[in-house]
């Protein structure tokens, strides 16, 4: 592969590497899975269950999953309910309760509608950031093991976020990061009477945002050092919703949380020397594109290099969610593109 030049600020590098070279190492629960050399598949949904239908099918859901025996894991990209419901605790205990009926290990990143907006007074006009305390609670009350059957993951439990986790099977790398609609969650929290970000506000996206760039690049150190054959990321927050370029011009300022992420993504797939996949939820229309590439828009909305081995795949979801996606890792001789390929699979119901 030709070499490619990346540029990045000098003011992302140094908050990036400073919080490197100063935190605890991750803590680790197990040792990465290289020895697994076989094929195998995992599955991605998200954005579900959305609204009193869905939530009667959710079980059904599940259990169509936990039928699809080969399937190594499978990973909820965030959002358990739809935007104008209420965050209450009573409800994230049933999902939790249903999410502990997976016979596969389930592996879960928050998405915005289960804290960010839940300022909103159709949401019961929560904290957010109370809200994120309770998903933790909930959702991550053993850090370093997945929901449902037990996987171990490698958490950054220590920096206080338990939800960001990585993993790798069979010299693929894993990445599971906390980034958020709603602008990476630096939009004002209107139902509480607030116009412009708090500062607690402002002070968890810095912290949760520098964790998340910390960790894309422990990710690729550990992948370049482990010869992996490809990285794959998830998160809630598609940072290229398709919806945004419907007008004629983006303001990089409605996407100005995800800058710095996106900018390193570039930098450590341009760096790769195999495919990177990003598999997110939040704009529930299935889509596979390369939003990087030379000549995307995106590029002058990020101030991006392209990155043309940086492929997006979303899941459907909200009324959508009609199917996951099945994402099959060939065996260890494959490379390159033939790593991963995917299709959707209906649900029963």
């Amino acid at each position: 592969m030709p070499s490619k030049t990346v540029k990045i600020t000098t003011a992302a590098l140094t908050l990036t590497f400073g919080l490197l070279a100063s935190q605890p190492a991750f803590a680790e629960s197990s040792q990465d899975n290289n020895s697994d050399n076989q094929a195998f598949t995992f599955a991605a949904i998200g954005d579900i269950p959305y609204g009193a239908a869905e939530i009667a099918k959710f079980p059904s859901r599940i259990q169509d999953l936990n039928a699809d025996k080969g399937l190594k894991f499978v990973a909820h990209v965030g959002d358990i309910k739809n935007g104008s419901s209420v965050c209450s605790d009573e409800y994230f205990s049933y999902i939790r309760a249903q999410f502990d009926t997976f016979t596969h290990p389930l592996v879960y990143t928050p998405g915005d509608n289960e804290w960010v907006d839940c300022h909103r007074t159709n949401n019961g006009a929560y904290n957010p950031l109370e809200r994120l305390d309770k998903i933790r609670e909930v959702f991550f009350n053993q850090p370093g093991k997945t929901l449902g059957a037990t996987m171990p993951l490698k958490s950054q439990e220590n920096l206080g976020l338990p939800e960001d986790v990585r993993f790798d099977k069979d010299r693929v790398a894993f990445s599971v990061l906390n980034v958020q609609g709603s602008n990476n969650s630096l939009l004002p929290w209107t139902g509480l009477g607030k116009t412009e970000p708090t500062p607690e506000q402002l002070a968890e996206v810095d912290h949760r945002t520098s964790a998340v760039i910390a960790q894309i690049h422990q990710t690729f150190t550990d992948a370049r050092r482990s010869n992996d054959r490809a990285v794959v990321l998830m998160q809630q927050a598609d940072m290229f919703d398709p919806s945004l370029l419907a007008d004629a011009t983006v303001n990089p300022d409605t996407v100005s949380g995800f800058r710095d992420i996106v900018q390193a993504i570039a930098q450590e797939t341009n760096n790769f020397d195999a495919p990177v996949y990003l598999v997110n939820g939040d704009s529930h229309v299935f889509a596979e594109n390369q939003p990087l590439g030379a000549g995307s828009p995106w590029l002058g909305i990020y101030g991006s290099p392209a990155a043309d081995d940086l492929q997006h795949i979303t899941v459907d979801g909200a009324n959508n969610a009609v199917d996951y996606v099945r994402f099959t890792v060939s065996g260890n001789s494959a490379q390159g593109a033939d790593v991963l390929s995917w299709e959707k699979v209906p649900f029963s119901r």
